[in-house]
């Protein structure tokens, strides 16, 4: 990426071989519209021109001594990303198209298969209101803009809005998981996350370890490491609520 000006508004080049992910984000900030994200200024194949925040900082710095204030700015980047319009037609994918890919065998302890499909399966029969998510939300996604948070990068894909906090509880990785509280930073932040988003802790931890096992099977698939998370899903999977 290279950054620069339009005239007095500082923007940012985003070149990629991915023409086809390219226009799928260019779509998603089109979506998000004035709820939060950068602005795309154009569009071509390949390629975007985009706002680029000022001062641009990410919440990468808030870890690990700033808990608290960085999940407060999340609830509310959250909140307003959610509002936008699931413009028709559109070609986002649904969480549940990614989750397909928990069917198949895969090297991972079958008593964690037999887990995730059973709680794949229940959280997408009662989930509620599909709202277009970001898809990626962790820390370097989000940029300071002045007083306010810009996201950059979205997957754009639809589902419900519990399903997009789990990016950011288990992030940093693998710094978080070289903490020796690991689990209770990831305990800490899932029932700090239910209040004022008003979901139940349970279904955050649920879906927390949905998307832990599907990253793991990505990490197989792509022949990566797949040690940490092993290790998130080991924190996830003894995960209580009082």
């Amino acid at each position: 990426m290279l950054s620069g000006f339009q005239g007095d508004n500082p923007m940012i080049l985003k070149l990629g071989i991915d023409s086809e992910g390219i226009a799928r984000e260019a779509f998603a900030l089109k979506c998000f519209a004035g709820c939060g994200a950068v602005k795309v200024l154009v569009e071509d194949n390949g390629m975007l021109l985009l706002e680029r925040a000022v001062p641009g900082a990410s919440l990468e710095s808030y870890f690990p001594n700033i808990e608290q204030e960085s999940i407060e700015i999340v609830c509310r980047v959250m909140k307003n990303l959610h509002q936008a319009n699931i413009t028709t037609p559109h070609n986002f994918p649904h969480i549940k198209d990614w989750l397909t890919a928990l069917d198949k065998d895969w090297d991972i302890p079958n008593h964690y298969l037999q887990k995730v499909r059973k709680l794949r399966d229940e959280l997408l029969q009662t989930s509620k209101l599909d709202v277009l998510l970001h898809g990626d939300l962790h820390r370097a996604n989000i940029l300071q803009n002045g007083d306010d948070w810009l996201v950059i990068d979205p997957k754009g894909v639809i589902g419900e809005s519990a399903y997009e906090v789990a990016a950011f509880i288990r992030d940093p990785m693998p710094e978080l998981l070289n903490q020796a509280d690991a689990p209770n930073i990831v305990l800490n932040r899932i029932t700090r996350f239910a209040a004022p988003l008003e979901l139940s802790e349970r279904r955050i931890i649920d879906w927390c370890f949905v998307q832990a096992v599907l990253s793991w099977v990505w990490a197989l698939e792509d022949g990566c490491d797949s040690r940490y998370w092993e290790r998130l899903v080991e924190i996830l999977n003894s995960c209580s609520i009082s």
